[in-house]
């Protein structure tokens, strides 16, 4: 994650010693949503760095309808936040209506928020409309002296857009899913290096890819990484790549099929392995 700096450090530091009170008190109070609105619009400003009377808008329209707030930089709208009242349990019908309002304007990030919790989605436009927990912070549970928890509030300041850092730690964080991770280790190539090394480590045994392939679904990965919805999506993100590296190889050096796949030796080459 990108380096935070210096005097944004202090906003965040200063800015959780100031709210962790005020929301403890307002939900102790049990302050309805009009007064969490006002409280998030605070820390809009003081913890996340956006000008509230340039940057933040309230009540912002959406078709026939209104979004509790919408950040703008630079005239374009990057965030619509859906907010609840401070002692309201965020659930899924709520996070529908953040990602309706985000999906109907056009927006990629959707956040919910209770003043207390906030959820930072990326909205994909497929078919259905869909959506990514990206963020998730308890911000009365935060350290104003952890590094690890100032990261996580950067990622939604206005200093943070400016570097896509938002977007460059939903891409790891999707790059590093239990999904894809899953996917890859199903893939041929990587199969075929596990059959690689256990044929080194026992030369006897013939073992067939399909074999490890099936060990690894049944055995050894959980099994809603491989037959769940987003496991299929992984397996087709991982074709999409493997396909796009394939066209890249340049007709002057073209590569074999198992040499462009990184797949190792077929059965039939296993005799040739050293043992």
């Amino acid at each position: 994650m990108a380096a935070i700096p210096k005097k944004v450090v202090e906003r965040l530091a200063k800015g959780i010693k100031r709210f962790q009170p005020i929301l403890t008190t307002s939900k102790t109070r049990d302050d309805g949503e009009g007064d969490t609105v006002m409280i998030v619009t605070d820390m809009l400003a003081e913890v996340f760095g956006y000008d509230k009377f340039s940057e933040v808008t309230a009540e912002f329209a959406i078709k026939s309808t209104y979004c509790d707030l919408a950040i703008k930089l630079d005239g374009d709208v990057r965030g619509l936040i859906e907010v609840k009242a401070v002692g309201t349990e965020l659930k899924e019908n709520h996070l529908k209506q953040a990602v309706d309002y985000a999906a109907n304007q056009g927006v990629d990030w959707a956040v919910l928020t209770n003043g207390l919790r906030w959820r930072v989605y990326k909205v994909t436009f497929g078919k259905p409309i869909g959506q990514e927990l990206v963020v998730d912070i308890d911000f009365c549970n935060l350290n104003s002296r952890s590094g690890d928890d100032l990261a996580l509030l950067f990622l939604w300041c206005k200093e943070g857009w400016a570097r896509s850092v938002l977007g460059e730690y939903q891409a790891q964080r999707q790059a590093l899913s239990r999904f894809v991770l899953a996917a890859t280790i199903l893939s041929e190539p990587v199969v075929d290096t596990i059959r690689r090394e256990l044929r080194r480590m026992s030369p006897d045994v013939k073992i067939r890819t399909e074999e490890i392939r099936e060990a690894l679904m049944n055995e050894v990965l959980k099994r809603e990484v491989v037959e769940d919805d987003k496991a299929e999506e992984a397996r087709k993100k991982l074709a999409r790549a493997s396909a796009k590296a394939l066209r890249a190889i340049p007709p002057s050096g073209k590569a074999t099929a198992s040499e462009s796949s990184g797949a190792g030796p077929t059965d039939e080459d296993e005799s040739s392995l050293p043992s």
